[in-house]
């Protein structure tokens, strides 16, 4: 087992069951919304595969570095080790939903950068990036508390570079997710049902940010978001 292996086994191993009820509860009360009927769907960094295993499309693909995420993905799904860097084995204009969650502040900005633009190479015309992710300035106390953050992001930073990129920017909830379900919070899978369907809550613990954005053939102008702050 590699020093990634071992990093996610040691930080995850006693939340696997939690977590992927977790994410099953997610998908379908909430990330459904944004997956098109008869989608091609595309989780980048997919890790355990929470995410493209609970979410419902008509093809599903999960990225990986780490070799782990041939065993966690679903038998519907097409799982990839290898880097976003370079997702050579998608074709272009493929994909109608990118996802990710929790990756790019593992990252340097100019790997950000890249990743962006192939993300917008795979996307068909129409197509959207869904990310969610830690908000830097909601949540800076924590931030540092894992070794492998790299780069301070919030809702504002990840706006701009997506529009420096080509991508039109639909919706920003800059206060969406708690930073994380394990301490502060009780774990209850029914408070998470709750927590969903209620903003109020969302504005009181949100630190993670979720960002919309989508690829457009021309572009003249930047339409506002519907922002949540």
């Amino acid at each position: 087992m590699d020093q990634l292996q071992e990093m996610y086994h040691r930080r995850f191993r006693q939340e696997e069951v939690f977590r992927k009820r977790m994410w099953e509860i997610l998908c379908r009360d909430f990330f459904q919304r944004y997956v098109p009927k008869q989608a091609a769907v595309l989780d980048i960094a997919a890790g355990h595969c929470y995410f493209i295993n609970a979410v419902r499309a008509q093809r599903k693909y999960a990225v990986d570095l780490n070799p782990d995420v041939r065993s966690y993905a679903a038998p519907d799904v097409t799982a990839i080790v290898g880097t976003a860097l370079d997702l050579k084995v998608i074709e272009d204009s493929t994909i109608n939903l990118a996802f990710t969650s929790n990756f790019f502040e593992h990252i340097s900005r100019e790997e950000i950068i890249r990743i962006i633009r192939e993300v917008r190479r795979v996307l068909v015309v129409g197509g959207r990036f869904l990310l969610v992710q830690p908000n830097f300035r909601f949540c800076y106390r924590d931030y540092w508390s894992f070794f492998d953050h790299i780069t301070p992001l919030d809702d504002r930073s990840l706006r701009e570079v997506l529009e420096l990129n080509n991508f039109v920017v639909k919706e920003v909830r800059a206060k969406f997710l708690p930073y994380s379900f394990y301490n502060r919070l009780p774990r209850s899978l029914l408070l998470l049902r709750i927590y969903l369907r209620l903003p109020m809550l969302q504005n009181i613990f949100g630190k993670q940010t979720l960002i919309l954005a989508e690829k457009q053939k021309t572009q003249t102008n930047h339409p506002e978001p519907n922002c949540s702050r």
